[in-house]
């Protein structure tokens, strides 16, 4: 699909065929591939980096990459999703597009996603300082999400927006998901944050593009669907309330990611950052408590988050103990769930047909 735009800035033509969808998997479902196909007619290639998937779902990605258009990098084990963005765009880069698609595994796109992004692109009054153009989504505004920026929840319409023609909103931050990176840009802002390894990498690059003097801007149009987490909701007397029912581990990344935004952010004097997160804590703890399933490896998982924040210990979640499993085996964490050690945590390529 060609999408032809002026863009005055520039003075040229963005077009469809300039855009690269990064796409990040890790066991990704069978209907995945009907998802790429979706995003594949709209954009000049797709370029989707696996996180550690079996040997069946690799099947099933190496049957994609068959397509021209569509390439596969292969990590044998998961090295978060701030890592796999980069190398998602670092290729996007090397092959010449100029901007970024990035998409969630889970995430259904709209026909019309990236001729709206590239339209509202060309709309903007100043598009040279654009760093991302976020994608609204169906219950985006709906549900009580557990995670924050700085006091302000993520959702966009609680972050004070500005809005423009009834198109978009400026936003302090937007999910990675449904977001058109400018790659001029992204290479002055810089790479997403990979000690982050998974939650607030959007928040931190956000953060970053602004502090630069650019601005995040997010679509009023839905144009995807997507859920954060498995979110399902209860009702106590006439309240309702929502719960994402992340797992542990991401449970562990939010409180530890949320504790270190907070203590960069320079705004908690004395230690109040860490007083700050740990409520914030003790708030996701009941909800854990009131809503969700595996509730001890949740509250523990969190504990060990805020620890971890508060002594800024980074990368990939670190089991609290490890007790020896078969030889050569499975490790177990002290929340009782097991872990394979890969022979590599190495890279490695699937050739592009």
């Amino acid at each position: 699909m060609t999408i032809g735009l002026a863009n005055p800035a520039a003075g040229r033509q963005i077009q469809g065929r300039d855009v690269s969808a990064v796409i990040v998997t890790h066991h990704p479902d069978a209907a995945f591939s009907a998802r790429v196909a979706r995003v594949s007619r709209q954009v000049g290639r797709v370029v989707i980096v696996d996180n550690g998937s079996n040997d069946a779902e690799l099947k099933m990605l190496d049957e994609l990459a068959t397509d021209p258009s569509v390439e596969l990098i292969v990590n044998a084990e998961n090295l978060g999703v701030a890592q796999a963005l980069n190398a998602g765009i670092q290729r996007a880069v090397t092959r010449g597009h100029a901007w970024a698609l990035l998409l969630d595994q889970d995430t259904e796109v709209n026909e019309d996603m990236v001729a709206t992004l590239l339209r509202i692109h060309a709309a903007h009054p100043h598009p040279e300082r654009l760093a991302v153009i976020g994608s609204h989504y169906p219950g985006a505004n709906d549900i009580d999400i557990d995670i924050d920026i700085d006091g302000d929840s993520r959702i966009p319409e609680a972050a004070r927006p500005v809005a423009h023609a009834g198109q978009w909103d400026e936003v302090e931050a937007v999910i990675t998901s449904g977001s058109l990176l400018p790659l001029a840009v992204h290479a002055a802002v810089g790479p997403f944050r990979e000690e982050l390894f998974i939650d607030y990498v959007d928040i931190d690059y956000c953060r970053r593009a602004r502090a630069k003097g650019y601005r995040v801007i997010k679509t009023r149009k839905p144009l995807m669907s997507h859920a954060i987490g498995s979110p399902t909701m209860h009702e106590w007397l006439w309240l309702k309330k929502w719960t994402t029912n992340h797992s542990s581990d991401r449970r562990y990344y939010i409180a530890r990611n949320d504790t270190v935004m907070l203590r960069e952010s320079g705004r908690y004097a004395a230690g109040g950052w860490a007083v700050k997160s740990f409520f914030r804590c003790l708030r996701h703890c009941k909800r854990i408590v009131l809503y969700e399933r595996s509730k001890t490896a949740k509250i523990m998982a969190v504990a060990h988050g805020w620890w971890d924040g508060v002594r800024g210990r980074m990368g990939a979640r670190r089991p609290l103990r490890m007790a020896p499993g078969p030889a050569g085996g499975d490790t177990r964490r002290a929340d009782g769930t097991t872990s394979s050690r890969p022979a590599s945590g190495l890279s490695k390529e699937r050739p592009l047909r």
